[in-house]
């Protein structure tokens, strides 16, 4: 199963891909940061935070995206863009009959390091451990997409799902015209 991480924000959009093998095991494929320029207008903004989304999504065929739900900030406009980045992720997912599913901040880190109030260098640093990376992903944009793709993985949503994807792919095919 792949998983696409992303955490979301119209300045810089963290994406981080993880494939789990039929053991369960989770193993690093892809990671980086979409960066949109603060100097152009909203709309080409999106439009590039979009088409870069969409060349992650058509390069890595994702089985399912997992996304950071956006949660009230003191800076509103941070939030607006936060939820504008998630909102073209989960359109985007959503056109390719991707599943989706948002993960809070505080269930992302449970998940990853088994605390809901890790720092963001705990998380980077058993991001780095449980992918078995030689060197911390950066910037945390890029640890925190990762993050989302292993709350995924390790949540028991994303464990019915990578039991549901191994026991479909060891059904057999049965051949044109036969029962």
């Amino acid at each position: 199963m792949r998983i696409l991480g992303i955490d979301p924000g119209l300045t810089r959009c963290g994406v981080g891909i993880i494939d789990v093998d039929s053991m369960r095991r989770n193993h690093f494929v892809h990671v980086a940061v979409i960066r949109t320029h603060p100097d152009l207008e909203l709309p080409q903004r999106l439009l590039n935070l979009e088409n870069a989304l969409n060349t992650i999504l058509d390069e890595f065929s994702p089985d399912v995206v997992a996304v950071e739900r956006v949660f009230s900030q003191l800076n509103v406009s941070t939030a607006m863009g936060t939820a504008q980045a998630s909102a073209i992720a989960l359109v985007n997912a959503t056109r390719r009959n991707i599943a989706t599913h948002m993960y809070t901040p505080t269930e992302v880190k449970a998940a990853v390091t088994g605390y809901g109030r890790a720092d963001k260098l705990q998380v980077t640093s058993m991001v780095t451990r449980l992918l078995a990376l030689s060197q911390a992903p950066k910037p945390a944009d890029a640890a925190d997409a990762l993050a989302l793709a292993l709350c995924h993985a390790l949540r028991g949503v994303g464990q019915q799902r990578v039991s549901d994807f191994v026991t479909q792919q060891a059904k057999p095919v049965s051949p044109a015209g036969r029962s």
